[in-house]
């Protein structure tokens, strides 16, 4: 259980990496998908051998492949059977498959076209169909603009931001932004500081996800946005009990504006820190309530705000006056005119970085940014025209804006020309939120085999993925499969999913194993979330040889 609860923990705000800025720190991903860990049960007998339909729909015997006497495929199956048997899947429905990376053949088999709520494991669709837009090295732009260029003084009358739905901007990127803007010459803004986020729609949560809370993994959309659209809160103890604790909003901007009820416990007891927000007219109020025991370490909670656009402005106003330009106005909300002057398209991480950050830390406010950027970039071929191919930096549909229904569409109408098959699907949303998405193994080992076949996208892919017992969501789960198995982690409460590459252990007389594509979703188990987590560890330990 303890494993299960920390591996939990990496997926909020970090230390270290970034630019260097006031505060020093670095947002790292807002908590993945619903962190309610689902609990499995054991699954019913199933075939696994014999025949069964392999990806795309067509049949493989189970002992086919290269070289198979290699392996005891008998005792390997054996292992995922008892895997499917243990007292975490008991009642669930199973969707498996397993085929060889290489040829396709087929290996293991449960129900693999059964269509079951994917959680998670849903990013793999947007990450794939993504790189194939955009490509691993495309940079979305955060466009700055001014009515004339900065005068011999450095002024500008006021400073226009768009975004262009760059969902990984921090506060380190935003500080660089602002340094950039001092090296060219500003120092001084005598009006306001206008920001656009129209590039996406005003929809900051899709309806399938109510009721929202104030939880990290619930952070808004938005085209224009700051630290995944959280912030943190650190409780430190006071000098004595019943002493105000010491408490920190980072970042520290008057945006967010502390309240602070939280108490000092005695030496040894529990402590217990609660943090929520409630919108005030340009800030949010944080109210931080409970108790840290005396001595104790610091508690550390994330939160999603509920204002991206007025976070991030409130972001970038301090940035920059950490850099020495004087903001003589206020921050609103406003477009650039048409003859406003283009003072800077800063360009942020690679796509490569983005898609990461969805797989490898289950960021669902990124994901859901990619989705709504493949609305603007369209169906294949939908953006072609004089700028270039579609999907490049200037290959948008004219005049579209990202939305969840177009983003959807063009997102079903890339991975069916990707050759994934999409039979029984249902996608209602990128990150895996929504309860009402339907995906089938099938699907998703064609999706990891989609990626794979490309050179151009397939390395980000498999990078992107968590490593068991090493990093993300998989940093201290499967810990027997530790530098043999990568795979995206899915998670709601009676859900459970894992979907990626394994090494299986390398046989008598074989040097280096065997590897293989998988899909594994569970939903409906009787005994509770933890204990699927743990039954899923333990098919992903049997698929890689380990038990």
């Amino acid at each position: 259980m303890r494993e299960i609860r920390k591996s939990l923990r990496v997926a909020g705000y970090r230390r270290g990496g970034g630019a260097r800025g006031p505060g020093g720190w670095t947002l790292a991903i807002a908590l993945c998908g619903a962190l309610a860990l689902a609990g499995a049960a054991e699954a019913g007998r199933g075939a696994s051998a014999g025949r069964a339909a392999a990806p795309g729909g067509a049949e493989s015997p189970a002992g086919a492949g290269t070289g198979a006497a290699a392996l005891d495929w008998e005792r390997w199956r054996a292992g995922l059977e008892s895997a499917l048997a243990a007292r975490g899947f008991r009642g669930a429905s199973l969707s498996v498959l397993v085929v060889e990376r290489g040829s396709g053949a087929l290996r293991f088999s449960r129900s693999p076209s059964r269509a079951l709520v994917p959680a998670s494991a849903q990013k793999l669709l947007v990450a794939l169909a993504a790189l194939d837009a955009f490509g691993p090295a495309h940079r979305f732009i955060t466009q700055v603009r001014a009515p004339a260029p900065p005068d011999a003084n450095g002024r500008v009358a006021a400073l226009f931001v768009r975004g262009g739905g760059d969902a990984s901007l921090t506060s380190e990127q935003w500080w660089r932004l602002a340094a950039d803007l001092r090296a060219l010459g500003v120092s001084h803004i005598e009006g306001d500081v206008l920001l656009d986020d129209s590039h996406f729609d005003g929809a900051r949560w899709l309806p399938d996800w109510q009721p929202v809370s104030a939880r990290a993994y619930h952070a808004p959309v938005g085209a224009l946005s700051a630290n995944y659209g959280a912030f943190r809160v650190v409780a430190a103890p006071g000098p004595a009990p019943g002493a105000p604790a010491v408490v920190r909003v980072d970042p520290p901007i008057p945006y967010l504006r502390l309240e602070n009820a939280a108490r000092t416990a005695r030496r040894g007891a529990r402590s217990a820190v609660s943090v929520s927000r409630r919108a005030g007219v340009g800030f949010e109020r944080v109210m931080v309530g409970g108790s840290v025991a005396l001595g104790g370490e610091p508690k550390q909670v994330w939160r999603s705000v509920g204002n991206p656009l007025g976070y991030a402005g409130a972001v970038l106003r301090w940035q920059l006056e950490a850099n020495g330009i004087r903001v003589a106005g206020r921050v609103r909300r406003g477009a650039a005119p048409a003859s406003a002057a283009l003072l800077l398209d800063f360009e942020g991480f690679p796509l490569r970085r983005s898609v990461e950050l969805a797989l490898k830390y289950s960021n669902n406010m990124m994901t859901e940014s990619l989705l709504k950027s493949l609305a603007v970039a369209g169906a294949p071929g939908e953006a072609a025209g004089a700028q270039g191919a579609p999907g490049n930096a200037r290959g948008n549909v004219p005049g579209a804006q990202g939305n969840w229904e177009r983003g959807l569409r063009a997102l079903r109408a890339r991975l069916l020309a990707l050759g994934v098959p999409l039979q029984g699907a249902r996608l209602r949303d990128g990150s895996g939120l929504s309860r009402k998405n339907r995906v089938s193994a099938q699907t998703l080992v064609a999706v990891l085999r989609a990626a794979d076949a490309r050179f151009g996208i397939g390395p980000e892919l498999l990078a992107a993925l968590p490593m068991a017992a090493s990093d993300g969501t998989l940093r201290e789960r499967a810990l027997a499969a530790s530098q043999r198995l990568r795979a995206k982690t899915g998670s709601l409460e009676g859900v459970s999913a894992l979907a990626g590459f394994a090494r299986i252990a390398p046989g008598a007389g074989e040097s280096g194993g065997r590897d293989v594509v998988f899909a594994i979703l569970a939903n409906g188990f009787k005994n509770g979330d933890l204990e699927a987590a743990r039954a899923m560890d333990r098919f992903a330990e049997a698929l890689a040889g380990a038990r």
